[in-house]
This record gives C-alpha cells, sequence and structure tokens, in this order.
C-alpha cells in the first residue's frame, strides 16, 4: 500500500509540473488549422456486420453434429457473462457460451497498439452502492477491493482508483478542473448549477412511501412511488423547464451527461433517467471520495475478462446462432462457426439468451409468432463513434493539465479519456487518446451515414471536434484507429423506463428460456448489465 501511495503522489506531482509547463501553451475555442490532405493512417472497425447480414437473412445449414448440455448462455456481453459466472458458483451445471464476435464483453470490447492498450467501448466503473452485494463481491475476487474497514467500508486497490488529474473542461479558451462549468461562466448561470446540484443532492437521497431510495441501482430497486415514477413521462428537457433552469451552461451540462450514459439528447431522455444518473449512485469508501471512478487502460474490458476468468462455462466465439427451437422439453440451438463454417446444433435443458433485443426478436421468432415486432417495442438504440487517435503529444493549453477525462464545452462529442492515465510512465514517447462521439439523430438519412460514411471522413470529423481545444493536433497524429457502433446502447426515451414493454420483454419464455441484457434495464451500464445476467441465472436454478 506504502508503494502505491508513493507512486500515486509521484504521478500527482508529475501532473502539476506539466501543467506549469501548460500554462505557457495557447488555447483558443475554434481551430483556424487548414484541413490537409495528408492521409492518416488507421483502420475502421465495427461489430461483425457480415455475420450480422447472415442473421438477417437467414441461414438454412443443416447442423451435422450434435452436442448435449445443461445450460446455453447466448452472448458473451457482460451479461451473459454475469449470468454463466452465477450459474458457475451455484450449480454443477455444464454451461457453454456461444459469442458472435471474436472476443467477448459485447460493448466493453478494447483495443491494443505497440504505445498502449485502450477501449472501444465502456471505459469506467463509478464505486458501486454499498446495498449492491454482488457487485462488491465480484469486485473483492477480482482483487479491485482489498478489503473493508472497521465500519464496513471497502478498501479499493488504489491501482484501479481514477489517477489525478481526473477530469477538466475546455471552456472560453481555458482548461478547468472538473466538469461542471464554472471558469468566466456568468454569477446567474453559476446559481442555477448550484441550484440544479442540490436538488440532485435532494433527489439522491429522497425515499418512496414504500421506503426506497427514489432512485437506486440496480434501477429494480429504485422506488414504485408515482410520485417519482411519473418522472418517467416526461422529457428531461421539460422538466428542467418545469423547474425553471433556463441557463444554456447547464443545459449543456446535463445534456453531456445524458450523451454519456445513454447516446440521448434533453429531448429523447426520460426525465427520470436524466436524474438516476446524478441521483443513482450512493457510494462510500475507506479510503477514497465516493465520486471517484474505476479505470483500466482498456477501459472496462478489463472487468468483463476478470468475468470471463471467473464463468467456469465453455466459451466459444466466432459462433453465430442462426435457429432457436423448443422440442420435447429442451432448447435446441444451431450455431455456426464463422471461422470453419462447421455448423453444431447444442441440445439444452434451459437457455439464457444474453442479446439485444433486435438480435433476439430475430432468434425467438420461429419459438412465439406473436412477439411483438422490434419496431413496436420501443427499444431505441444510439449509435456511437469510438476513435483511438496515437499521437507524439497531446497539445498543451491553458490551465489544467492532461488529465484521464477531457470535455469540450459546446462540443456534441464527449471529448476524450487518455489511455495511459494509469501508467507509471510520466512522460511516455507517445500518448493515446480515446475519443467518443454520440450519434443521437435517429432520422433515417442520419443512421445510413453510420454505415456509409468513409474512414476518412469520420476522421476528418474527429479531428475537427479536438481541434476546438488543441488548434493543430492533426499535425500531432500518427494513427487513428476506428470504431462504429451502429446500436451502441439502448436509449431511456421517455415511459420506456417504467412502461409496459419493458417488463414484458422480461418474461421468460416458456419457461425454458430466460433473457438477460442491459436492455432489459433501459440503462446501458455495467451495474445493469451485470444485474440483468445474475437475474437471468437465478431464474434457471435448480438447472
Amino acid at each position: 500500500m506504502a508503494q502505491q501511495e508513493e507512486r500515486r503522489r509521484f504521478l500527482k506531482q508529475s501532473a502539476v509540473a506539466l501543467g506549469g509547463l501548460a500554462l505557457g501553451g495557447g488555447g483558443y475555442l475554434v481551430s483556424c488549422t487548414p484541413a490537409t490532405n495528408q492521409p492518416i493512417p488507421g483502420s475502421l472497425l465495427g461489430p461483425s456486420f457480415k455475420a450480422g447480414h447472415l442473421l438477417r437473412t437467414g441461414l438454412t445449414v443443416v447442423p451435422t453434429q450434435t452436442e448435449e448440455i445443461d445450460v446455453a448462455v447466448i452472448g458473451g456481453g457482460v451479461s451473459g457473462l454475469s449470468a454463466a459466472r452465477w450459474l458457475s458458483k451455484h450449480s454443477r451445471a455444464r454451461v457453454c457460451l456461444l459469442e458472435l464476435e471474436d472476443q467477448t464483453g459485447g460493448n466493453s470490447q478494447s483495443g491494443q497498439n505497440a504505445v498502449s492498450a485502450y477501449p472501444w467501448g465502456a471505459h469506467y466503473l463509478p464505486l458501486p452502492n454499498l446495498a449492491n452485494r454482488e457487485l462488491l463481491q465480484f469486485l473483492e475476487e477480482a482483487r479491485v477491493i482489498t478489503g473493508y474497514d472497521a465500519a464496513g467500508l471497502p478498501l479499493y486497490n488504489e491501482y484501479h482508483l481514477c489517477f489525478d488529474p481526473e477530469d477538466r473542461l475546455f471552456i472560453n479558451g481555458y482548461w478547468q478542473e472538473g466538469l461542471v462549468p464554472h471558469w468566466s461562466v456568468p454569477q446567474p448561470d453559476l446559481e442555477q448549477i448550484d441550484r440544479f446540484l442540490a436538488l440532485m443532492e435532494e433527489m439522491k437521497q429522497a425515499k418512496g412511501a414504500d421506503g426506497r431510495f427514489a432512485f437506486d441501482i440496480p434501477l429494480d430497486s429504485s422506488s414504485a412511488d408515482a410520485q417519482f415514477r411519473q418522472l418517467d413521462t416526461l422529457t428531461m428537457q421539460e422538466w428542467l423547464h418545469q423547474q425553471n433552469l433556463t441557463s444554456e451552461y447547464l443545459r449543456w451540462y446535463v445534456e453531456y451527461c445524458c450523451l454519456d450514459d445513454f447516446g440521448a439528447t434533453l429531448e429523447q431522455t426520460s426525465a427520470w433517467a436524466g436524474i438516476h444518473y446524478f441521483a443513482g449512485r450512493k457510494a462510500q469508501a475507506a479510503n477514497s471520495d465516493p465520486h471517484r471512478v474505476l479505470t483500466w487502460p482498456q477501459g472496462n474490458h478489463w472487468l468483463a475478462e476478470r468475468l470471463r476468468e471467473q464463468t467456469g462455462a465453455e466459451i466459444r466465439t466466432g459462433a453465430l446462432v442462426y435457429n432457436l427451437e423448443l422440442k420435447e422439453g429442451k432448447v435446441l440451438i444451431d450455431y455456426l462457426n464463422l471461422a470453419t463454417n462447421q455448423a453444431t446444433r447444442l441440445v439444452a435443458n434451459k437457455c439464457i439468451l444474453a442479446t439485444p433485443q433486435f438480435v433476439r426478436e430475430r432468434l425467438v421468432a420461429k419459438i412465439s409468432k406473436t412477439a411483438p415486432k422490434p419496431a413496436a417495442q420501443g427499444f431505441s438504440y444510439a449509435p456511437w463513434l469510438v476513435a483511438n487517435l496515437t499521437l507524439k503529444k497531446v497539445p498543451n493549453g491553458k490551465g489544467t493539465p492532461l488529465s484521464w477525462d477531457n470535455v469540450i464545452y459546446g462540443s456534441r462529442s464527449l471529448g476524450y479519456v487518455y489511455a495511459q492515465q494509469q501508467s507509471v510512465q510520466a512522460f511516455p514517447e507517445k500518448q493515446v487518446i480515446t475519443f467518443y462521439y454520440p450519434l443521437p439523430d435517429t432520422t433515417p438519412a442520419a443512421r445510413q451515414a453510420v454505415f456509409t460514411r468513409k474512414r476518412e471522413e469520420w476522421t476528418e470529423l474527429v479531428l475537427q471536434e479536438l481541434e476546438k481545444a488543441h488548434p493543430g493536433i492533426r499535425r500531432e497524429v500518427e494513427q487513428a484507429d476506428l470504431w462504429v457502433w451502429g446500436h451502441g446502447m439502448i436509449r431511456p426515451t421517455p415511459g420506456f423506463i417504467w412502461g409496459q414493454e419493458r417488463q414484458k420483454a422480461a418474461a421468460p419464455l416458456d419457461g425454458k428460456i430466460v433473457f438477460a441484457h442491459s436492455d432489459l434495464s433501459g440503462i446501458s451500464i455495467f451495474e445493469e448489465a451485470f444485474y440483468q445476467g445474475i437475474k437471468a441465472a437465478q431464474q434457471l436454478l435448480p438447472v
């Protein structure tokens, strides 16, 4: 522990030294750097479009081999891994997990180059609420939590807590510390921001008539009190208007938060979900402030790998499930090995379908002819662009030095995270940043562009956004690798969180097939995916 503290102090002192150097640099709100024709090398990646096309068009391959198992888990994202882990700990069932992609993790994917590992999706986990015992136990097993103090508060391994400096915001030509706007912000706006934050603190402690917190994680633990659930019928924009919170600085910040967790604008986000972002977390820790986060160079793929290690399941990647049937009390699962083109039939006693709703509907269509169509379900998804840029150096600017999370006020992007923040190498030869750009426009033309835009066009979009805070940054970029998520995450649109469709989608099918995915929570965060996996596994016991 002493070595960890010394390492943390060293990094903090190094950041301060860098901050002194940064004060000599310039910072401007808009870049005047002309576009260059010099191409930047890199790649454009994404989920397996070929496999997705095969699933949509349909396969009629007859399996040439058959295996009998106890439980099949279809989908190797966080929910599927969580379900498999739970079953391995509480039963002797033979579990086989099938994952379409080449690696498990779902939206928590990662990559690596010669400079650093980096995330392709979610990149942090806030400290969990003390009531979330299952998640705390998992973090103990992963050695993220090293013990508890006399008051029962968890002790976190300092290596996994985000190092200083944690976050900064580029606003009015200056990098301020923290993401809530305050640098050169007019006093009336600051007063509205303070009033909003005070309201969120009230909501964080509020309880319904049933004694439950109004907003909790997992969200199924939240109060059923109508005075809170009716907020789901409003948009976050309508709620802000009702509260007379009109500051553009505040509205930008709240929308940034909605885009961060939901990929949705104020007009697209349920007010209940928007408030839950601020009020749902109630962490306490023995050796950390409650607002801090756990993070890794590869983001939440680190957590997904720890889940995979604890599953005890047989995991088959590159496995395209194309047929699902119920026959004579068994679940028949036909899948194609994409590497060998070998078709196999699994005969399982039970099945956990841990896929997004739009995949699930295609798979269960043959079983449940009355299953609602995806368009009628209210399940809405946000596309995302994630770019990992390798730079000779991230340009300096005025104010707070390079931090883990770096956000640009007024930008539609979420800014970028510094992938090497947790590294002991204070002055690396090169640097990798991960840039996030949600795509909330759901018009047909906008969605079509997600799948047809070229890598060079995406790269130019990224550079133009970054140049708002870093003029000339394109000259520092040596490589730009990009990933496009066509259905990045579920969006909690008004009426979806506490509406009937989400509850109906969670109902087991014929007692043999149960469902697990963060889609069923309506909020795409690690805690909800982890919870949905356990919930599904518990529905199957005894197997």
